[in-house]
């Protein structure tokens, strides 16, 4: 009960503090650059809305799994990345305004995608009477409140007062690190003994997914002329999905615990994955401020 409430009321608390300081970090401009060069905007939309869910179904099938899990594999697959990716490409030294624009259009296109490719699956694997509706509305205000609002707010403050910003940003980056390893702390104690089923269930296919989405933002990033730090926005976006959103679907409007399993176990390997690629990030010199430094 403790883990639970520590998740659901502190986490979103952490991510709005962390969303501020995220902020700091930005001006206008960074925005500007995204607008006026979109590629990086329109690869990530493309991988996540299509491409991410063709491969959960490719691995599905593959790997022969049950109608259920093939099902809660492209529902995962198929949700935007979150808040949380947000945090990972700000610690990693990533494009934070590329990625902010990433969760923010995928959130909302989600909206009607999420069914589709879900209705879709249940058509292919399971029972094609089954169909989903997402609230539209909580969607939007969550964006509005957990992100877009938080960064206002930030880039506001850097603007008024810039040496007041510079000190928040250092001070974020520590709670972004305390908030992340709490979080995967309290999921593992929240699965407890239920987690080596759940990984034994659906751990190759997850970590097969994450890889994918990883493999799409770093190597196809750079075929198609993205720079390091898109890149690995991208592949960040790809590979941090909002799971929540997974089991939400999953649980509370296709009322199925076989099917929350993949969206379970892939919201605990993400973590790990995420740090593995921070500390890629770090020692590779992935980064506008690595780069500024070395030009």
């Amino acid at each position: 009960m403790g883990s639970s409430a520590l998740i659901d009321i502190g986490l979103p608390i952490s991510l709005f503090l962390i969303m501020v300081g995220m902020g700091m970090t930005l001006t206008p401009k960074d925005f500007r650059e995204v607008a006026i060069a979109p590629r990086g905007t329109t690869y990530g939309l493309v991988c996540q809305i299509l491409l991410l869910p063709m491969v959960a179904f490719g691995v599905a099938v593959a790997m022969e799994l049950s109608p259920a899990l093939a099902v809660g594999l492209i529902v995962v697959a198929a949700c935007p990345g979150g808040t949380t990716s947000n945090l990972f490409v700000y610690l990693g030294r990533g494009d934070v305004a590329l990625s902010i624009v990433l969760t923010v259009l995928a959130s909302l296109i989600t909206i009607v995608s999420l069914p589709a490719f879900t209705g879709w699956a249940l058509q292919h694997f399971h029972d094609s009477a089954m169909s989903i509706e997402l609230p539209v509305m909580r969607t939007v205000i969550t964006l509005i409140v957990i992100v877009l609002l938080p960064v206002a707010i930030g880039m506001t403050i850097r603007h008024f007062k810039p040496v007041l910003a510079a000190k928040g940003e250092k001070a974020v980056g520590l709670l972004g690190l305390v908030v992340l390893i709490a979080v995967i702390v309290l999921l593992l104690v929240k699965l407890g003994d239920e987690a080596f089923e759940l990984f034994r269930k659906a751990g190759v296919s997850a970590i097969i997914l994450n890889v994918a989405g990883i493999v799409l933002g770093m190597l196809g990033g750079r075929l198609i002329g993205l720079s390091r730090d898109q890149a690995f926005t991208v592949a960040i976006e790809l590979g941090i999905k909002n799971g929540t959103l997974g089991l939400m679907v999953t649980l509370t409007l296709l009322h199925s615990e076989a099917m929350s399993v993949p969206s379970a176990v892939y919201g605990v390997l993400m973590f790990a994955f995420g740090f593995l690629m921070i500390g890629y990030a770090r020692l590779t010199g992935v980064g506008r401020n690595a780069q500024g430094a070395s030009e």
